[in-house]
């Protein structure tokens, strides 16, 4: 063999052993950058990751904290109905004993007014009852004087009058049944309203006029 030939030969197989190992070095470029990649990728998912649990941690402690308050806000309404439970008890038997005693006032002022009533009945009948008649007056006789019916007698009454009060630019007559030391008892009236058959129609300065039926108009002064 020529020498020639044999260096060609070795220059030819030199070449290919450079360009295997240039394709060997191109493959494990390009895997080198793929793991890069995929390196990237998963440190990337990792952050994400690490971010989510420390999220779900603080949400935890959050849930925590609200969880320990809504335990306290428990415990304080077991306490706070332990306290209003007798509260409630006694003010309702405050109401019921003021609706029985605003029943039996109730009745009470209807007696009276209808005893009123019947003594005006009897006032009319006598006025309608025909006179006995007599003789013209004479010059000598003297006209006797007419005599001035008596006016009826005011009313008292079923409730004490306390105060007026102002609310919203508008007033009220605070009033309570008599001898009442309770607040559940006291009443605000309005023009307007009634309590019993004592309707209010005015309330002055100095006084409230109520309506009573089948009586005339009663002044009452204000304290």
């Amino acid at each position: 063999m020529k020498a020639s030939t044999f260096q060609t030969l070795i220059i030819g197989l030199l070449c290919l052993a450079v360009a295997g190992l240039s394709g060997g070095l191109y493959n494990q470029y390009q895997r080198m950058a793929e793991l890069q990649s995929t390196n990237t990728q998963y440190r990337q998912t990792l952050d994400t990751l690490q971010r989510d649990a420390k999220a779900l941690k603080d949400t935890q402690e959050k849930l925590q904290y609200a969880l320990k308050d809504l335990k306290q806000m428990v415990d304080s309404g077991e306490q706070q109905a332990n306290t209003l439970d007798p509260m409630l008890d006694q003010w309702a038997q405050e109401i019921q004993e003021l609706r029985d005693g605003l029943a039996a006032r109730a009745t009470a002022t209807d007696v009276t007014a209808l005893r009123a009533r019947l003594e005006q009945v009897e006032q009319q009948f006598l006025d309608l009852k025909p006179q006995p008649s007599t003789p013209p007056p004479t010059s000598s006789t003297t006209k006797p004087k007419q005599t001035a019916r008596p006016k009826p007698a005011p009313l008292s009454p079923p409730f004490s009058v306390l105060s007026v009060e102002s609310r919203g630019g508008e007033r009220f007559l605070a009033v309570a049944p008599p001898d009442s030391r309770s607040l559940m008892d006291v009443r605000l009236l309005h023009t307007g309203e009634q309590l019993g058959v004592w309707h209010l129609k005015v309330l002055e300065p100095n006084s409230a006029i109520f309506a009573v039926a089948a009586q005339p108009d009663q002044t009452v002064h204000l304290p």
